[in-house]
């Protein structure tokens, strides 16, 4: 039985772990919180030393990490005491360490402290969550006695909701920054696009690109090609179209088609033509994607005078013209392997498509072919989907073939979530 000097000094202790109670719930970062819970316990149990070892559920270990927030420390989660009582989320008490089997000498031989007394606590969370284990070392009174253990329990369960809350609010916080990146990244891809198409005689030209993710692997580009005796702005001059398709969707993608299309930006500045253009990045896109990506793309350039668009599709297919007179569509397929991967391989010389009046060339990746129905994993939208809207507003703009295009995948699997960047350049002759 405790005399009156004991009683007092465990009210004191409670009342402590009730002060220590109120200071967790102030949010702090982790490792602050950490550095708190032990000076509690050392405080309130009146011991030398102390240490919080954190549960990562999914690899079953714990983990100790420092005042900077790096790991010092990770072991099996069933491993010596600390891995003992996370197990059994039982409190262990040892009055004399080196008399228990379990504890590990070692530790004591490395860093030259001893551990006499130890008493290790479970932190057990909401919704019944094991968050790791409290070791409290060396009680000032020479042992931990049950009293001790009741203390122990109520700062460790204190402790635990706190490390719970704290933990979730990093998690937050890491994805704020992440949703501040991904929108720096997407801004910064969609800055690249162009903001005006040029003006061509002829012809009526119209993009649409909408990624799957807050970045995608998708891009474009229509830029003018001025001849040497023409002004920049010359409606009668070339026109170079540009679409690329990399891998997947999201940040490593978008980087990918980014690039590129700086390195098609670059060449057509120097002059370079459309096949030695290709060949160049081609090249470096292999070096710099190591073969485990690629990028399917097309090249293209619309003479408004010749009425023909001359290209390259390594990769891209398939690529469509609807021919007004006849009523008919021409489709090719891609003239070459995909970029970033054999880039040696040459590619097939091919015939430029012939624009007639009421032509309509349709260039579209992927996302748009491949749109699936709700549940089905075959049913796809496919080359006759698009096929059949474009006939149908084949005497409308460019503008509104591509609105009708991704209103028709909308209605054509209006409960499923986009799966793929959807981009899109339509040329129509008028």
């Amino acid at each position: 039985m405790l005399n009156d000097s004991e009683q007092f000094d465990r009210a004191k202790s409670m009342l402590r772990v009730l002060e220590v109670a109120r200071r967790l719930a102030a949010p702090c970062p982790l490792c602050e919180l950490l550095d708190a819970v032990i000076e509690a316990g050392r405080d309130v149990l009146q011991a030398d030393r102390g240490s919080v070892f954190l549960y990562d559920q999914q690899p079953h270990e714990l983990y100790m990490i420092t005042g900077t927030g790096l790991e010092a420390l990770r072991f099996c989660a069933d491993q010596g005491l600390a891995g003992e009582c996370a197990s059994k989320r039982d409190v262990l008490n040892i009055p004399d360490c080196y008399a228990d089997g379990r504890f590990n000498q070692e530790i004591d031989r490395k860093t030259g402290y001893r551990t006499n007394s130890m008493i290790t606590v479970p932190l057990v969370g909401l919704e019944d969550k094991l968050v790791g284990v409290m070791q409290m070392l060396n009680a000032q009174r020479g042992h931990f006695d049950d009293e001790d253990e009741q203390i122990a329990l109520a700062l460790a369960g204190q402790a635990a909701v706190a490390i719970q809350r704290a933990q979730l609010l990093a998690e937050q916080q890491v994805k704020i920054r992440m949703e501040q990146d991904l929108n720096l990244a997407r801004d910064i891809q969609m800055g690249v696009l162009p903001s005006a198409l040029p003006v061509v005689t002829g012809y009526d030209i119209a993009t649409f690109s909408q990624p799957a993710d807050q970045t995608g692997g998708d891009i474009f580009d229509v830029v003018r090609l001025s001849r040497d005796d023409a002004q920049e702005d010359d409606p009668n001059s070339p026109v170079l179209l540009m679409l690329a398709d990399a891998t997947g969707h999201g940040i490593g993608p978008a980087l990918s088609v980014t690039q590129m299309r700086a390195m098609f930006r670059m060449g057509l500045r120097l002059g370079t033509d459309l096949h030695t253009l290709r060949q160049h990045i081609d090249s470096q896109l292999e070096e710099d994607l190591g073969g485990s990506r690629f990028i399917t793309a097309f090249f293209g350039i619309l003479d408004p005078q010749k009425h023909e668009i001359d290209y390259e599709a390594p990769g891209q297919a398939p690529l469509m013209c609807y021919h007004a007179a006849e009523d008919s569509f021409e489709t090719r397929d891609a003239s070459g392997m995909p970029m970033g991967i054999m880039a040696s391989i040459p590619h097939d010389v091919v015939e430029p498509f012939a624009m007639g009046e009421g032509d309509i060339f349709i260039l579209l990746t992927d996302g748009f072919f491949e749109c699936q129905k709700p549940g089905s994993t075959k049913d796809m939208f496919g080359e006759s989907g698009v096929q059949e809207v474009v006939r149908k507003h084949c005497n409308d703009s460019a503008d509104t073939i591509i609105k009708a295009l991704v209103q028709a995948l909308l209605d054509y699997a209006p409960t499923q979530p986009q799966a793929d960047d959807w981009t899109a350049i339509v040329v129509k002759r008028v």
